[in-house]
């Protein structure tokens, strides 16, 4: 059995996963990478689009990972995975608000 303070941030990721808003922004992503790779070709900045809306985590993994087409689809796949991550925690945070009694 894994002890409990490992399942806390995967139930937190999973939790910021879950929300509407992370959803939408993956859903979003896929569409944008499967029309890039249908849509490529010689001298096409269709490959562009993707990358632009997995801003800043897509560049720099981009930058890291060495060169080549899998690693430019896997920095964009880590990059909309770390996008969500950050737009459902926000989401979540948002919808919980802050209560007046406990606010100084």
């Amino acid at each position: 059995m894994v002890p409990r303070p490992v399942l806390l941030p995967l139930r937190s990721a999973g939790r910021a996963l879950n929300t509407l808003a992370a959803r939408l922004y993956l859903i979003a992503c896929a569409l944008l990478l499967a029309w890039a790779l249908l849509a490529t070709s010689e001298g096409s900045m269709a490959l562009v689009l993707p990358l632009v809306a997995t801003v800043p985590a897509g560049i720099v993994l981009l930058l890291v990972l060495p060169e080549g087409a899998a690693a430019f689809c896997l920095s964009i796949v880590l990059g909309a995975l770390v996008n969500a991550l950050v737009i459902g925690w926000c989401a979540r945070a948002l919808r919980r608000g802050q209560n007046p009694e406990t606010a100084p």
